[in-house]
Order: structure tokens, then sequence, then C-alpha cells
């Protein structure tokens, strides 16, 4: 407990924050935990006179923080817990705490017959980093479902709703996206009652249970055929898997041209249109194309997964090695497609090399 009893770790506690994330890299910081989203106030009048803001992290499974660490505080979100409402004959809406797990919160839905949500099964992270990069698998995303975000604004220095509009939500990206502005306390959502899946609009997953797009089948079954597509390409978070050290996805498929989508189209790739009315090429293809192989070692301790085509941390890697190996697949992927991928997980703290970076487009702070 802080002094005043406020819920929140050691006040001054400074440690590695390798250990609090997936990649199992990042330096030191001085660490803060909440508990209870009733402490924030006053923590964060605690920081105001002292001119900073905190640096939030919830799971750590998609962010890549420097080597030499973080000046400012990390506040390490640690809430949980789940609201429920019916709010219709078959319609239910949920307010969930920032810290709440969120393969906790789609076996929730699932187990209570909610949908809407449950092609997010096994994506790794907390319900607070949804909104943040409108989160989304297999044809479904944040974007759907959610109603508002409940957030401290750090610049306003209170309390705030945001509306699903408010929240700007794109492709994997919001207001808040590259923004410490605010933090995230709660996220609603509203969900429908159904045995039934919600249409099913991803062909991957159709495939896999032999069914045409569209058709929606018993909740369950779609959920393990989603577990079953990740686990082959080790999107899974296992302990004993050799390609476990990972953040997902590395690089956001890129958005192109009509042009670049045709011709795209004639070296084989499959230019997808997103909802946000965007053509984009998934990275996986490009790497392929720009002649990367799955197992490929790219620096001490980085490689490409030997399930698919993102990067993993081994045994040496650093924060610095992992960054320089992305950017120099930026650069041959551009040399190669003429399509610039961009990076997706959010950096933090300082390095020389995360400047060579090309980094999700951050917003100013507002």
């Amino acid at each position: 407990m802080t002094p005043g009893g406020t819920g929140l770790g050691p006040a001054g506690t400074r440690v590695s924050l390798a250990g609090l994330t997936t990649l199992g890299l990042g330096g030191p910081a001085e660490v803060l935990e909440l508990a209870d989203q009733h402490d924030l106030p006053l923590l964060a009048d605690k920081l105001t006179r002292v001119g900073v803001r905190p640096v939030s992290l919830g799971s750590g499974s998609n962010v890549l923080i420097a080597d030499a660490g973080v000046q400012a505080p990390v506040l390490l979100i640690r809430t949980r817990g789940i609201e429920v409402e019916s709010v219709g004959p078959d319609r239910v809406r949920l307010v969930v705490q920032a810290g709440h797990s969120l393969p906790d919160l789609v076996e929730f839905a699932v187990a209570e017959q909610l949908i809407g949500i449950e092609t997010l099964a096994g994506v790794p992270g907390t319900v607070g980093a949804m909104p943040i990069q409108n989160v989304g698998a297999y044809g479904q995303e944040t974007a759907d479902t959610l109603t508002h975000v409940t957030a401290w604004d750090w610049h306003r220095r209170r309390l705030v709703r945001l509306s699903r509009a408010e929240c700007a939500l794109g492709h994997r990206t919001s207001r808040f996206k590259g923004s410490n502005r605010w933090t995230i306390l709660e996220v609603g959502f509203e969900l429908e009652r159904s045995t039934l899946s919600a249409p099913i609009h991803y062909s991957e997953v159709a495939s896999a249970l032999g069914v045409e797009l569209g058709r929606r089948l018993p909740v369950p079954e779609v959920v393990a055929a989603v577990l079953a597509i990740r686990a082959i390409k080790g999107m899974v978070l296992e302990p004993a898997d050799c390609d476990g050290r990972s953040v997902g996805s590395v690089f956001l498929s890129t958005p192109v041209s009509g042009r670049q989508a045709e011709w795209l189209r004639g070296r084989g790739a499959s230019p997808h249109t997103y909802p946000d009315g965007t053509t984009r090429v998934g990275a996986s293809w490009l790497l392929r194309d720009a002649g990367y192989r799955l197992g490929q070692r790219l620096a001490p301790g980085v490689r490409v997964s030997t399930k698919q085509y993102t990067l993993v941390a081994e045994h040496g890697a650093t924060a610095s090695r992992f960054g320089a190996a992305a950017a120099a697949m930026q650069r041959h992927v551009a040399e190669v497609t003429g399509v610039a991928l961009t990076f997706e997980p959010d950096l933090v703290g300082d390095d020389v090399t995360f400047a060579d970076l090309l980094p999700h487009p951050r917003r100013p702070l507002r």
C-alpha cells in the first residue's frame, strides 16, 4: 500500500518490465499497481503535482519496451469485474473493468450465450486494450459491439465518458493509440443473446468449419475452430511453445491503392476491403513474397516464427535487436514490393533503433 492506503503498489518501486510483457523484453521503470479504479483520482492528483503522466500497461501483449526502460511511472492496470444489464429481450449490456482479461471476457460471453466477440477467442490482453487498437480477429472487431469508454483524462484532469464515435475507432487504431492522454478504466459493450454465432464473415473460419460464408453455427463450434486456427499459427500463448515470446502480429495489414492492389493480385496476393473502406494486403504475404522464411534468424535472439510470418524473441534478444530486425524487414519489403509495412505494437521508452521503425500513425496529444 502506498502512504494513505490508496490501494496502489509501493511508491518508488522500480522493477524490470521484461517479465510484464509477452516478449520478455524491456528495462526498468517505477511501477504502480491499480487494483481499484476509484483509487485513480488520488493517484492522478499526486502525479499531476509533480508534473508526470504514467504509461498504462495491461498484460503487455502488444508492446515493445526499450532496453533502457521508461522514465515515466508505469501504471499496471489490475482491475477486474463485469457488470451485466439486460436492455431488451435479446440484448445485454456489459461494463467491464479495464484490467479484466480479454480471454476471460470471451469465455464469460460464450457461457452466457452472448454473441458478438466470439471470434476474439484466444486473443491475449486486457479489455482496456480493446478500444486502443480496435482489437479484432476473424471477422469481428471491438467497434462492432463497443458502446462507450470511461477513462481518466490527464489533460482535463477528470473522468470522462467517450461514446463509440468519440473513440474514433479505425483499423487497429483509435483516438487513444499512441497517446498518454487517457487511462482507460471501463469499457462498455452491447451483445446479442443467442445460441448461434454471429454470421461467419471470415473465409478461413468458414473453411475450417466446412460451411459457406454468412452461416451461423453453435457458438462453441465457432470458438473451437478459431482457437484451432490460432494454435496452428502459434497465436495462442503457451509457455512451452518455442514461438511463444511474441506480440502476435508485428505488422499491420497494409493499405494499398487500387493500382497497387491490381499489381499485387497479379503476383498472387489477395487484397481485401475492410470495414473502414480501405483495401489492404496481409503483411504475411508481403514478407513471404520478399523472401523471408519461417524460422529464419534475423539477429541474435530474434527470428521469424516457425508457424507464421511474425517475429519472436529467444535467449539473447533485446528490444534494440528486435526493433532493428523489424525495421530491416520494413526496408526490404518496401524495396521488393513497393509497400510500406507499419509496425503495430506500441513503442514505449527511448531507443535509437525505434526511430528507424515505421510505427502506427500517432495522434497528437490533445
